[in-house]
Order: structure tokens, then sequence, then C-alpha cells
């Protein structure tokens, strides 16, 4: 079967929840994003640095488990091991970007490796108990990513967060223009994620239709 081919994005995009697997991601995303809020609140650069570190996790754990099925049923895994590698890769980049703009603390940073530790293992479990879960979930993620890098051009366009040169890492990454500032790695950024929540969907819903 041929990867799901990725719509166009919207940032306003959001997947309503059809059945248990579906309410279940739901709410563990809600659950997370009221964690987010409660100890970030604008502070949107820390948010980027400690999120993007998690964000990086599904795609690799995903691209593994769907390696090593694809190697125990002797067959092509549909292009999914590409796919998902390739979001996790850009994920880190996401977060070696945001590093160069907010150096987080060091509570942040120890908050870094034990929401990594957990989300590994945890999202792991998920995966070989109900892959797709574990897309719609990604999904939901990625609508709330969407919705915090909307904000965070909201505060940058207001003048609470100063619209800084783009670092030299995005600036490459990107293909952004020298003079690029916060705002285009922002955008850019933003984009990423709408890619990524719309991919996830739409291997969720493949695998609810039992297409793979």
């Amino acid at each position: 079967m041929s990867v799901p081919a990725i719509p166009t994005p919207t940032p306003a995009a959001h997947h309503d929840a059809r059945d248990l697997p579906d309410r279940v991601a739901l709410a563990l995303t809600r659950l997370l994003r009221w964690t987010a809020d409660t100890f970030f609140a604008r502070r949107y650069g820390h948010r980027a640095v400690v999120l993007e570190t998690v964000a990086a996790v599904p795609g690799m754990v995903g691209a593994t488990l769907q390696h090593l099925r694809a190697l125990r049923r002797r067959g092509d895994d549909g292009g999914r091991v590409r796919l998902l590698l390739a979001e996790a890769e850009n994920e880190r980049m996401h977060l070696v970007t945001f590093l160069a703009i907010a150096q987080p603390t060091s509570l942040e940073r120890l908050l870094v490796l034990l929401a990594q530790g957990f989300f590994f293992n945890a999202f792991f479990l998920l995966y070989l108990l109900s892959a797709r879960t574990a897309h719609r979930l990604v999904g939901y993620f990625e609508e709330e990513a969407v919705l915090s890098y909307t904000r965070f051009l909201h505060e940058i366009d207001s003048g609470r967060i100063a619209n800084v040169a783009a670092p030299a890492v995005a600036i490459a990454y990107w293909k952004l223009p020298p003079e690029a500032r916060l705002r285009d790695v922002v955008m850019a950024v933003r984009a990423d994620e709408m890619h990524h929540r719309d991919t996830n969907h739409e291997l969720a819903d493949a695998l609810r239709n039992c297409q793979f």
C-alpha cells in the first residue's frame, strides 16, 4: 500500500473524535495541554524547547516498530518508515532551532529528561498495543502544536515577544533569506506541524480502515 497522501494543510484543521480510541487520544492531549499551559504560560520559546524534545519521539518509535513489522512480514513497509523518520528528524531540528533562541533553565532541562524518558516508554507501549491510537494521539498533539505556534505568532505581532534575527541553523534548514526573523522561523515550524498533524491523522484513518 502507498503512503496516504497529505492533504493541503490549514491552521484550524481539527479531527473530530469518532470512537473510544479517538476520545482517549483527545483526552490525553487535553490533559497534556493543560499541563503545558500551567507550567509555561506565555513563555513560548521555552515551551517549544521542552515540547519539541518530546515531539521527536513518536516518529522514531513508529519508524522502528514499522521497520520491525516489515521484517517480520518480509514485505514492503509502504514508505512509512522513511516518512516517520523524516518526521522525527524534522522535530529534532525544531528543537535545535529553539535551543538557539531560548536557553532552557535548569528545571526545564530536568523536565526534558524526565518527560522524554517517560514519554518514550509510554508511547512505545501504546504503539505496540494500538498503532492507530498512537497516530491519532500524535495528530491531536500536532493540532495543539499548531495552536501554540499560532499564539506564538500573535505574541510576536503584538510586540510582546521580540522579533529577533533567525538563528543560522534555521536559515540553513528552511532555506530562509539571510534577513529572516523569528516570525519567519515560527511560520516555517507551524507549517511543518500542520503536515505532521495531517499525516498522522491520515495514518490513523488508514489503520482504522485496516488498509495496512
